[in-house]
């Protein structure tokens, strides 16, 4: 009778333990679901590098950390309130920009740079008309004679006040470029992997890029998430490490035209540089 009792029990303590192990499994593996911001029109060209980079540090981290999915936030977000929406674990999820202290107190930086320098070199868009007024330039103090036009959280903003160059902000990344044609300020500083593509779509309203002028400053470009969720920057910031390692991460960044652009322009050392300073801005 005790063998009979044993036979029926083991199968069945077998199944049950099949099953508790089936479970934690599933929940292990549960699909990780990752919201990121529409990307702008404007920005078709270059941004399209960062959800390839996360999903590329994700890949990295799948067998480890289980399965993923990338969705967009079907609606467009400005940058104030991407921050505001991480910062309250909002519509998104991950964001990437330039950093500065106040998103550093409010999100969760991913310390991994991931524009290298192609961020911290800037040239202008400008109108058409203004090629030689730019030439003339040729010291910081003749800069500051003109007004730029920024978005109203973008770090670039404190650097340029913190350097005595008079700015003209919007909330708004897309309104930059038609107040820029009207006149409401005279030049907008872009990144090296930004500004030939930004040129192209608004060159009908008579933008051109300004061919003499370097800004120069570091502001590293993360993806940060809120700071409720260490557990997904600290997935993402090793994935980012192992496609460092493999190779993976420099094959994505070479295959951008934009990003070898303008390498390649800032690798001519044919622009004047001006050198801005960021040391006071670490509060």
């Amino acid at each position: 009778m005790t063998a009979t009792l044993l036979r029926t029990a083991i199968p069945l303590l077998l199944f049950a333990f099949c099953g508790v192990l089936n479970a934690a499994q599933n929940t292990a593996q549960a699909t990780l679901r990752i919201v990121l911001p529409m990307i702008h029109p404007s920005a078709q060209e270059h941004a399209h590098y960062f959800p390839q980079l996360l999903r590329l540090a994700l890949d990295k981290t799948a067998a480890s950390d289980g399965p993923y999915v990338i969705e967009h936030y079907q609606h467009e977000l400005t940058s104030p309130r991407q921050s505001a929406e991480l910062k309250k674990d909002g519509v998104i999820n991950v964001m990437w920009d330039g950093t500065n202290p106040q998103r550093e107190r409010e999100l969760l930086p991913v310390r991994v740079s991931l524009l290298r320098e192609l961020n911290d070199y800037r040239v202008f868009l400008i109108r058409a008309d203004q090629q030689e007024r730019f030439r003339a330039v040729r010291a910081l103090d003749d800069l500051r004679q003109l007004k730029a036009g920024v978005g109203v959280n973008w770090p670039s903003a404190d650097v340029l006040r913190r350097n005595g160059l008079p700015v003209v902000t919007s909330i708004n990344y897309e309104s930059l470029f038609p107040m820029l044609a009207v006149k409401r300020f005279d030049y907008l500083p872009r990144g090296a992997h930004e500004a030939w593509g930004e040129q192209e779509l608004h060159a009908k309203d008579g933008l051109v890029l300004e061919s003499t002028i370097f800004l120069h400053y570091r502001v590293p470009h993360y993806f940060f998430v809120s700071q409720n969720n260490p557990q997904l920057a600290e997935r993402i910031e090793r994935g980012l490490k192992l496609a460092q390692k493999d190779g993976s991460w420099d094959k994505l960044f070479n295959s951008i035209p934009a990003f070898r652009r303008g390498q390649a322009e800032i690798n001519a050392r044919k622009r004047r540089v001006f050198e801005l300073r960021t040391d006071d801005l670490r509060d």
